[in-house]
């Protein structure tokens, strides 16, 4: 009988696990709060470094730079907000001049899709968090010819 009840515990921990890894969360910034911090990796050739706020307010907000060759390619500003019982991602991109890419009341706006313990799926963008120290953001970019190609940052805290 021992043997048996050790058997389906070593059978269930598995599913247990994966069950609560895959636990979708409710949409509030307390369940994120794990983006928070100062990150840094590579991209499109070059250093990116995002720093992310810890929950306050109602929202979490973050700078975002690209730097080749010593030089600052480009500049977003990004926050995630509670609105309407759920969160949103909006952000705005800017040149190294500081000059906005989209008009002045345009923001690029992502909702949101599911939270789990270790994801945030938002429509275009997603986190995951591989540790406490790392973690990726995959951002779908769309191309001239209209495919989407998925860039992957992967980052580590500071």
């Amino acid at each position: 009988m021992k043997t048996l009840l050790f058997i389906f515990t070593l059978i269930c921990l598995p599913a247990s696990l994966f069950a609560q890894l895959s636990q979708k969360l409710e949409p509030k910034l307390e369940n994120i709060s794990w983006i928070a911090g100062n990150w840094k990796g590579a991209a499109f050739g070059g250093i990116v470094e995002e720093n992310w706020s810890e929950p306050s307010g109602g929202s979490m907000m973050a700078c975002f730079k690209l730097i080749n060759n010593n030089k600052v390619s480009f500049y977003e500003i990004e926050i995630i907000r509670e609105v309407n019982n759920t969160l949103i991602l909006q952000l705005k991109h800017f040149g190294n001049d500081l000059k906005g890419w989209e008009t002045k009341d345009e923001t690029v706006d992502f909702p949101l899709k599911e939270i789990t313990p270790t994801k945030v799926l938002f429509e275009g963008m997603s986190f995951e968090k591989i540790g406490d120290k790392e973690m990726n953001v995959y951002v779908d970019i769309k191309q001239k010819d209209g495919s989407v190609e998925i860039i992957k940052f992967n980052y580590k805290k500071d």
